[in-house]
Order: structure tokens, then sequence, then C-alpha cells
């Protein structure tokens, strides 16, 4: 029930939406929908799960993400193409998605430019309200995603953000989005029936 309320208010806020059991069926789905074009990937665990960025360069696309091809002007180019595909930390169940990021790359890919994005997330990141999406966002996503750069974090020693001040700090910052951005072609979420990401 918490999947298709979500699902239901999703569309509501004029996202479009698409749902899969697994995240072969959503990968074979995104191959359809981006061929022959260029594809922007923000950092993202889902994706790399579904061996997503291999597979779109077999359909035709140039595809940037610095996950795979580090540099300033890979950032550059994944934030300036056509497509882009990304995650959510979390999503609330009255559809509100809810990024956080260090460098901003994600967070930027997200709302600027006249392109398609797609959000593509496992049913695990569905949170029943908002202040818990924002608590799965900081408390769960952002501090697994700490624990894979070097620095000292008071959340590496009890799981828990304390929105510290220390200089190796990684979540600067928070993004939700409460509807598709103007000049966007769409914003499609991608809903996977499995434990996906962070």
């Amino acid at each position: 029930m918490l999947v298709e309320k979500t699902i239901e208010q999703l569309k509501a806020r004029h996202f479009d939406v698409s749902h899969f059991s697994t995240k072969e069926e959503a990968a074979a789905y995104l191959c359809g929908e981006i061929k022959n074009t260029t594809v922007g990937i923000g950092g993202c665990k889902t994706v790399d799960q579904m061996g997503l960025f291999e597979l779109l360069q077999e359909q035709g696309n140039e595809v940037f993400w610095h996950w795979k091809t580090p540099g300033w002007d890979t950032y550059e180019k994944a934030n300036a193409a056509e497509v882009y595909i990304s995650s959510a930390n979390a999503i609330s169940q009255d559809g509100q998605i809810v990024n956080i990021d260090g460098r901003g790359n994600r967070l930027a890919g997200l709302v600027f430019g006249k392109k398609r994005v797609y959000i593509v997330a496992g049913t695990n990141k569905i949170a029943p309200d908002f202040h818990t999406a924002v608590d799965r966002a900081r408390n769960v996503a952002a501090v697994q995603n700490v624990k894979r750069f070097p620095g000292k974090t008071p959340c590496l020693l009890d799981d828990k953000c304390h929105d510290c001040k220390s200089p190796d700090r990684k979540c600067n910052a928070m993004l939700i989005l409460w509807g598709p951005l103007m000049d966007m072609q769409k914003i499609e979420v991608v809903l996977i029936d499995e434990e996906l990401g962070l």
C-alpha cells in the first residue's frame, strides 16, 4: 500500500512514474527509452547495481559518469547531457523527493536544463512522511555514503548525522523536489521493488 500511495502522490505532483519488480526489468525499460543520445549519471549506487552505465553505452549512447571516468570535465559533460540519471536518498509517501550532496553536481543535474531526468530508486527508499524521509536521507543514506571517502566525521563513529562542522564533511546541501522543474522535458521516477542503493 505504501508503494501504491507514493506512486499516486508522485503523479499528483506531475512526476512521470514507472514501477518494476526487478532492476533488470527497469534497466531494459530505460535502455528502450534512452538511445543514441548523451547521458549524464550522478553518483548513484543504484545505477551501479543495475549495470546501467555499460548497458546504455551498448545502446549507442555517449555516457558521462565520474565514477567511471574521473575528472571535472566529466561532471560538466554529465550536467550538460540530454538525459540525466540519478537516484533519491528518500521519497516521502506524499511524493517529495529528498537528496543530499557534497559537491552539488548531482543536485544541479536534477534541477536544471532542457533535458529528461530519470530518478531510479528501490522502494526501500520510500518513507511514510516527509520528516522520516529527511531522517532517512541524513541518517541512513548520507552516513553510508560518507564511508566511501577518506576523512573523519562524527557520523563514522555512531552512524548518526550530527550536522557537523568537520572540514571532512560530505553532506553540504539538501534538495527537495516538490515537482518537475520548469523547461525540462520530463522528470520520471523509476521505482523498483528491490533493496537498492544506500
